[in-house]
């Protein structure tokens, strides 16, 4: 083949080569140079770490970020500067290519961070919005890897890697490559639990360690938890179940959803007969059976159960039916059973399955302070907060998590289009907090190292 044929039918080149950290003490020895390598695995999730390219500023900063400190220039570099090669390079489409997933447009960006920078973990809105880059990824493309070259004075430096979209899933890996040492790591929030911090909140939040006033609405809710709870003045998950939804009912989001009226709300809103549960299940034999039945004894029964039946109220001689419109419900279904069976083993610690008046009164001032976080990343009370918010509601009721968690909570509570509803946010801060209180009991030095044998943490986690 001539190289104007190659020329002519070919207009790339992929070149498969060992990466440049993997030279051996021999060839190092001849005068070739070995790189230094550091590498980590990432993942972008809607409505959590997919916050798309500089383009969308409001979710570019809950992208993965890392740092990479240079500490000397390159030895034979006049400027003092340093060589640094990046590459982005996403994992398992290719394999999944047959399942119609191609690959995703990705790129990054690199950062400069000073002394003062390096205090914030993650870097938030404020820092993309003032800051410029100082060096990209030539160009987003929907490319296995992505790959460039540049010179920076020694120092911190922040790499942003991201799809070109928001809300792109993915799994990726970022390698640097350096001919000098170079030092990497996660620019992501410590894993802990503390006192709230979010000045909009705090001034809302009740305060455990003021004394309460015996009001009315405490010598009532007295009243209605020792009615519930009878002579033992303790209460299951579901004994709180009835006490929480009675006394925030209307203190809870609502939820509102398309609902299209089915027979017996048509009939009775209508001023018809309303359908009973045995009308209703015996229209639905008939539908079943009815086929099965013709020329038998049982045929007329089955017949006239569903000329009777009141859904055929509105069925025309045509066949068809009179159209009634679906209705927009707002509804407070209140607590789950999940939540409140979390809520009564988080304040549990005798593993008792109940709970005391006092440690109920506690349990009501952790649940004010989320529902106050809540609506505060709400406003709109649609019941439900977007994705990209968690970390900051998280944050606002006194939780630091980093990426991997936060990932890990959108794949089990996020929905379908990345909303977190109420009851969610609930659990989230619930089982949080009593794995971090797990945790502490153990780590009694501080170290953020606990052992456990397997009967230990099976019999701890599994009642939370």
């Amino acid at each position: 083949m001539s190289f104007q044929d190659f020329l002519n039918h070919f207009d790339r080149v992929e070149i498969c080569n060992l990466s440049p950290d993997s030279l051996t003490e021999e060839q190092q020895n001849s005068g070739k140079r070995r790189w230094e390598m550091s590498m980590f695995e990432g993942e972008w999730t809607q409505g959590m770490t997919a916050g798309g390219c500089r383009n969308f500023l409001d979710t570019f900063w809950h992208n993965p970020q890392y740092v990479i400190t240079l500490m000397d220039p390159d030895e034979d570099d006049d400027d003092g500067k340093c060589t640094v090669i990046v590459a982005l390079m996403q994992k398992n489409r290719r394999s999944k290519r047959n399942m119609g997933m191609e690959c995703l447009t990705i790129g990054f960006a690199i950062y400069h961070l000073t002394d003062e920078d390096m205090q914030t973990k993650p870097q938030g809105l404020s820092f993309f919005k003032y800051r410029a880059s100082v060096g990209r990824s030539p160009h987003f493309i929907n490319t296995r890897e992505v790959c460039a070259r540049f010179k920076l004075p020694p120092g911190h430096y922040l790499i942003v890697p991201s799809t070109f979209d928001p809300n792109e899933e993915g799994e990726f890996v970022i390698r640097v490559f350096s001919e000098t040492q170079n030092n990497m790591e996660e620019n992501d929030d410590h894993v802990g639990y503390g006192s709230p911090t979010d000045d909009k909140v705090l001034p809302n939040l009740p305060n455990p360690m003021d004394p309460k006033p015996k009001d009315a609405h405490n010598e009532s809710l007295l009243k209605l938890f020792k009615s519930i709870a009878g002579p033992d003045m303790e209460v299951d998950w579901m004994e709180l179940k009835r006490i929480l939804d009675h006394s925030m009912k209307d203190d809870l989001p609502k939820t509102t959803s398309y609902t299209p009226l089915n027979y017996s709300q048509q009939n009775a809103d209508y001023g018809g007969p309303a359908q009973g549960s045995e009308g209703g299940g015996l229209n639905i034999l008939a539908l079943l059976c009815g086929p099965f039945c013709k020329g038998t004894p049982f045929e007329s029964i089955f017949s006239e159960s569903n000329e009777q039946s009141p859904g055929n109220a509105n069925q025309t001689k045509a066949g068809g039916y009179i159209g009634l419109p679906p209705v927009i419900v707002e509804e407070n279904n209140g607590f789950s059973k999940d939540v409140c069976r979390s809520m009564v083993a988080m304040m549990d610690v005798d593993q008792s399955g109940k709970l005391g008046f006092e440690e109920f009164e506690a349990l009501l001032n952790d649940i004010a302070k989320w529902k106050a976080v809540f609506k505060l990343y709400d406003p709109e009370q649609t019941g439900r907060i977007d994705g990209f918010k968690l970390r900051d509601a998280l944050n606002s009721a006194g939780y630091h998590l980093n990426n991997r968690i936060l990932n890990a909570l959108a794949h089990r509570y996020g929905s379908r289009d990345g909303k977190i509803s109420f009851d969610d946010f609930l659990m989230c801060a619930v089982k949080i907090r009593t794995y971090i209180d797990i945790f502490k009991q153990r780590d009694t030095e501080n170290k953020d190292v606990a052992t456990f044998s397997m009967d230990e943490w099976i019999e701890k986690t599994i009642y939370s």
